[in-house]
């Protein structure tokens, strides 16, 4: 049984723009993880440049913390088995060329700086990334009919 875990899970300006929140929220919770905190914001741009930190001094750094200012996004936290490669691996390569049929990113992204979609990438960045985007009265823990049928105990 894998760990229960949590996630940040941001779609991005282009998934809002091309309407598609309501289909990755799906595929999400298709997968069986469980949304725990959500909402629609227009990221600041200290957010933004906080959140993509690693990534200061890199050439595409002032393009990206452009994009992810330049129209609202949806961010979310969901918790489930292994919470983090469940949702990487939904999500697909961070290069939609390369990301597998399927996927987020091989279904209905082409360009890498348009790939529609933020995931955490380790549990470690996910308690970072979460406490960035929520305030800790803004997670809900809830018990869902389905848990027992996703869950293995």
């Amino acid at each position: 049984m894998a760990e229960i875990q949590r996630s940040l899970v941001l779609l991005k300006p282009d998934a809002v723009q091309r309407a598609l929140v309501g289909e990755l929220i799906g595929r999400l919770e298709r997968r069986g993880l469980k949304i725990v905190a959500l909402k629609m914001m227009k990221a600041a741009s200290a957010l933004a440049e906080e959140h993509y930190a690693a990534h200061v001094g890199k050439p595409f750094f002032e393009g990206l913390v452009g994009f992810v200012t330049s129209s609202p996004l949806v961010a979310m936290v969901v918790e489930g088995e292994g919470a983090v490669a469940s949702v990487r691996t939904t999500m697909g390569a961070t290069d939609p060329q390369s990301a597998a049929p399927g996927t987020v990113r091989g279904d209905l992204a082409l360009a890498m700086g348009r790939n529609l979609i933020h995931g955490s990438d380790s549990p470690e960045a996910a308690s970072t990334e979460i406490g960035l985007f929520f305030s800790p009265d803004e997670l809900v823990s809830y018990e869902r009919g389905i848990d027992e049928w996703v869950i293995e105990t």
